[in-house]
């Protein structure tokens, strides 16, 4: 019996499969995770700034990306009836952002159809065989992290986490998604400005 090479055809276009996971990942949003101080009276405060120098600004200048994050600060304190007070605040805001690799390794089905000689029969047949070939998917993921700092006592008493695949390409694209970042971070604050009570 004579062996043939193999005729490969693949059981799931891998295409679809990466757009799946593409709109699932816009659908969803970035991750959020978020952690108070239990023995921080939020009650007062009333007035907040911008901690000096600002995380992402640690090279000593701001960026168009880092003065949009302000802005989306800004309008989130704002909304929550913390005023702005540069000079004397009660809480004091920081933010980071930065981006790492990673990557995915998964199996994709497929199925080949091997074709082997029979002399006895004269003729050639076909012999179905599956198996999953392991795919390998890069990536890169962002984090932006915002801190409300006690400013009297320079301490951490709630920050918030936003991680979620970058798919962004104009810096347009990024400053949106930064901005929507922002907002569902600050979606998880539970108070609003002078009051220890937590939002419905």
């Amino acid at each position: 019996m004579q062996r043939r090479n193999p005729v490969r055809t693949p059981a799931l276009p891998l295409l679809a499969v990466v757009l799946a996971l593409a709109l699932s990942a816009c659908a969803t949003g970035p991750r959020v995770a978020t952690d108070a101080d239990p023995t921080a009276d939020f009650s007062a405060y009333r007035t907040y700034a911008f901690y000096q120098p600002i995380a992402m600004e640690q090279s000593g200048y701001t960026s168009y990306l880092s003065d949009r994050i302000k802005q989306s600060v800004r309008r989130e304190m704002d909304a929550r009836g913390y005023r702005f007070d540069a000079e004397d605040p009660d809480l004091r805001v920081n933010f980071q952002g930065y981006i790492r690799e990673e990557q995915d390794v998964y199996s994709v089905p497929r199925s080949d159809v091997q074709y082997f000689y029979s002399y006895r029969a004269r003729t050639y047949f076909a012999v179905p065989v599956w198996y999953d070939q392991t795919r390998v998917s890069r990536y890169t993921v962002g984090t932006l992290t915002i801190d409300l700092v006690d400013a009297e006592r320079n301490h951490l008493v709630w920050t918030g986490d936003a991680i979620g695949r970058v798919t962004q390409r104009t810096p347009e694209q990024r400053a949106t998604a930064a901005d929507q970042a922002v907002a569902a971070i600050f979606a998880q604050y539970p108070f609003v400005a002078g009051s220890g009570a937590t939002r419905p």
